[in-house]
């Protein structure tokens, strides 16, 4: 089964890499973007079956810094 961790930075937490991308935006042109905040997606191939709880304990341990990260799971075919 393919999951999607998608891993971004919490409310309030500075993001440089999205400030440089938005400045980056802006030289070329584009207008009217307000603010940008950069994650990252990982992808999983699990066994049928991975438990929620499971994937909870990978991204709370291992794939996501829950200081400053949140997390979303997403089961193939799901969006969140």
């Amino acid at each position: 089964m393919k999951i999607r961790i998608l891993v971004r930075l919490k409310p309030g937490v500075l993001d440089p890499q999205g400030r440089a991308v938005h400045h980056a935006l802006d030289g070329l042109g584009f207008a009217g973007i307000e603010d940008v905040r950069v994650g990252r997606m990982i992808e999983l191939e699990v066994a049928d079956g991975t438990t929620d709880e499971t994937l909870a304990k990978m991204c709370e341990q291992l794939l996501a810094n829950m200081v400053i990260e949140d997390y979303v799971i997403e089961r193939a075919g799901e969006q969140g």
